[in-house]
């Protein structure tokens, strides 16, 4: 017997959340992040390096190379993306703007694939509200897309999307096939062509991008779902031959995702033992995902009667499916952010079920505990920059001269002008969430996803100068641009000790080919650019044999990073 729902919804609780508003909220998330800064250093310049090398037919498509280097991070897809992306419209946008187009595309992607997924599982019956004896319950429709705005306003919310999702990395276009998949498990019985596309296209991406062990996975657990539904779509009663088939084509699709990612070579694990890594992985858990995760805990119990009957309440079981499997995954491998950064769609969705079950006083405190937080957060932003702008007040600017050393502030009057503008709006919502009469399930999560929103475009325009001087390699390279004409340097350089981003940087704001130091033979090349900290503790005489400093060039940002220009002696 199917358990009755916990939700308790009345039709004036599902008053649309305006569309405009929804839109703007996202447009203020996806752009700041992408714009107004430059590749930043270790796995978005390295990114970058191999699009720019693939895109100018310097290495091979199935196994891209950077000076004789595979790249650190699995997959070929996102390199691909973007090396399509230079060759197509870099005349147009620039090589930076170029390469992160299709990131921008993916993140919109993810936040839509989520709304919808969250909307067609709010839409099966074991979802629905309570109904009432004298009617005035939620109608099906109006429900599922209340829900849905919840869900999308919680993704929005989670601290850990916001910098992970704006990198042109593998991890974005994971996250993107991920959402994919969600959307294709919970429409299923709704647009079964749209869904069939949106499963393959996922498979494929999410196994391209060097996840194909995730791929099997949720391809097995959307078999699994898919066989043993009791209801299908929004009718009650199993529907065998739908389930059959459906389960067939998760499974069909597994195969052949997993058959390409064989054939070429792209099968990868990382895991690790994290027995001594627990409380670094709790801390994880609880800021990366807040503050969905309270919510989708909430779920879970108060749901916890229909989790029992999984194949007559598919919209919990799908959300479990995309939630555990990457929960497991950070436990058990690294990069373990980037593993949980999958499952943010999936907790969403919880969280957004935990909506029609909350009391006055919960959502009371969930709005007073993020006005105070994310009015303190904008307020030290603001604070900053006038230190850095002022040099008051003083021990601020001191810290801000520590970290971001030779920086020079100005002013940019249209970046302050959207700051401002973004300040106001934070504020016009404060007035409109205290007013009263405000009955929308969703209501909620508006602070939440509004306030992490202000906070991430008030650090992308106010904070983004100091940032990008500190978190990229332009100034210093720029530095060593200079080095290497006054030195007349040639179009070669031989490089040792550098990281793959570094190479990159080299390769980009120097225009000079490189090569590994170690690997070329005597002669090939008169100059060589060496990390001074690797090249002093090198002892081996005949790679050093006949090498002089030239110069040294230094990036005081963060760890100090100092490269020295060496000159052979033959020349």
């Amino acid at each position: 017997m199917n358990q009755p729902t916990p939700a308790i919804v009345a039709q004036s609780a599902v008053r649309r959340l305006p569309r405009w508003a929804l839109l703007l909220l996202c447009l203020a998330y996806v752009l700041p992040g992408f714009v107004l800064r430059g590749p930043w250093r270790s796995n978005d310049m390295e990114a970058f390096g191999y699009m720019r090398e693939l895109a100018q037919g310097h290495t091979s498509w199935l196994a891209p190379q950077l000076s004789g280097l595979a790249p650190s991070m699995d997959g070929l897809l996102p390199y691909w993306l973007g090396a399509l992306s230079l060759q197509g419209l870099g005349w147009l946008l620039g090589p930076e703007m170029a390469a992160r187009l299709p990131f921008i595309a993916l993140l919109v992607l993810t936040l839509a694939a989520t709304w919808w997924g969250a909307y067609y599982l709010a839409r099966t019956p074991g979802a629905q509200p309570v109904a009432f004896a004298f009617g005035g319950e939620a109608q099906p429709g109006d429900y599922a897309r209340a829900m849905a705005d919840g869900a999308l306003l919680a993704l929005v919310a989670c601290l850990g999307l916001a910098q992970l999702s704006h990198e042109t990395t593998s991890y974005v276009t994971q996250l993107g096939c991920t959402a994919l998949l969600f959307f294709a498990a919970a429409a299923m019985a709704y647009h079964p062509r749209k869904s069939a596309a949106a499963l393959m296209l996922g498979m494929l991406g999410l196994s391209l991008s060097g996840a194909p062990t995730m791929t099997v996975l949720f391809g097995l657990g959307g078999s699994l779902i898919a066989f043993t539904q009791q209801c299908w779509g929004d009718a009650p009663g199993r529907a065998h031959r739908q389930a059959r088939l459906w389960a067939g084509t998760w499974l069909a699709a597994t195969v052949v995702a997993a058959a390409l990612t064989t054939a070429l070579q792209q099968w990868v694990w990382h895991l690790v033992d994290a027995a001594g890594n627990w409380g670094d992985l709790l801390q994880l858990l609880l800021w990366f995902c807040w503050p969905a995760w309270p919510l989708a805990l909430w779920t879970l119990w108060v749901w916890r009667r229909q989790i029992a009957q999984p194949a007559r309440n598919p919209h919990l079981g799908i959300a479990l499916l995309f939630a555990l499997v990457p929960v497991v995954a950070c436990l058990s491998s690294l990069p373990a952010d980037r593993a949980l950064l999958l499952g943010l769609p999936a907790v969403a969705t919880l969280a957004a079920f935990a909506l029609p079950t909350f009391r006055r006083s919960i959502s009371a405190l969930i709005d007073w505990f993020t006005l105070l937080f994310f009015t303190a957060s904008a307020i030290a932003i603001w604070v900053v920059w006038l230190a850095f702008q002022t040099g008051f007040p003083s021990r601020i600017a001191a810290n801000i001269a520590r970290l971001a050393p030779q920086f020079e502030a100005s002013i940019s009057w249209p970046v302050v002008i959207v700051a401002l503008a973004a300040t106001a709006g934070w504020f016009v919502l404060v007035v409109w969430r205290t007013s009263r009469n405000r009955a929308a399930i969703w209501k909620s999560l508006v602070l939440p996803a509004g306030g992490a929103t202000l906070s991430w475009l008030l650090l992308s325009t106010l904070w983004m100068a100091p940032l990008d001087h500190a978190r990229s390699y332009e100034f210093q390279m720029h530095q060593l641009a200079a080095q290497l004409q006054q030195n007349r340097v040639g179009s070669c350089l031989l490089t040792y000790g550098l990281g793959r981003s570094q190479i990159a940087a080299v390769r980009y704001y120097t225009s000079v080919d490189t090569a590994l130091l170690r690997h070329s033979a005597p002669g090939q090349c008169d100059w060589a650019l060496v990390d001074a900290d690797r090249w002093a503790g090198d002892h081996n005489r005949k790679l050093r044999l006949g090498w002089t400093e030239v110069s040294h060039i230094t990036r005081l940002t963060g760890q100090k990073e100092v490269l020295i220009l060496l000159k052979h002696a033959a020349q």
